[in-house]
């Protein structure tokens, strides 16, 4: 079973066989309480499934405090668990999603760009072209910060569709890992994808005073 958390939007958590069978996918969609629940919904996806074999984090774009709830609890859980986490971007997961959504509607997204909000005025965005041999997608560019007025010119010279995202799904981001791991391959690294410094810094050395 593979268990996978983001907290890059809203907070999700869910469990899946290796095999992609969703066991469990509770989400909540409030952008800021995620500490306030993420406990619950892990309790309630790891209710009636299996123990784990690794545990998939979404490793954003997304606000700092959201995505170190998410992460710090991952990996906490999965060290408890002893057992692997897989970084997964969080985009990608929205990416999966969309492209297995074609697959089963027979639609085409072409070239697509995954929008988030990334607040200040600002969005982040990554750019996918269809899905590879090992199923996952084709990520054409990373992801990025644009300033909101600037976004649309910036995809339509990237050629890509506008696909704007306001949740992503815990159990997009555990298929993900699933086939990765299946395919040998690494997705993110261990580092969250910021892209913006954080608004509390260390203080500096107070000035001496003679």
């Amino acid at each position: 079973m593979i268990l996978g958390i983001d907290t890059s939007l809203g907070t999700a958590v869910a469990a899946i066989a290796r095999d992609g069978e969703v066991l469990a996918d509770e989400q909540s969609g409030n952008p800021l309480g995620h500490a306030e629940v993420i406990g619950d919904l892990l309790v309630r996806a790891t209710a009636g499934a299996p123990a784990p074999t690794h545990v998939a984090i979404g490793m954003g774009p997304g606000p700092f405090t959201g995505l170190r709830v998410g992460i710090a609890t991952a990996r906490v859980y999965a060290l408890g668990r002893g057992v692997p986490v897989v970084p997964v971007p969080s985009h990608d997961g929205i990416a999966l999603g969309v492209l297995l959504s074609d697959a089963l509607t027979g639609g085409d997204s072409g070239r697509f760009a995954v929008v988030t909000d990334a607040r200040r005025k600002e969005f982040a965005y990554s750019v996918y072209e269809g899905i590879d041999d090992d199923g996952l997608p084709v990520r054409v560019s990373g992801a990025q910060l644009s300033p909101r007025d600037d976004l649309d010119a910036r995809l339509d010279a990237a050629g890509a569709r506008r696909y704007e995202a306001t949740t992503v799904s815990a159990a997009m981001i555990a298929l993900a890992a699933a086939r990765a791991l299946d395919a040998g391959r690494t997705l993110a690294d261990s580092e969250p994808l910021y892209l913006r410094s954080p608004d509390v810094v260390a203080a500096h050395a107070p000035k001496r005073v003679s």
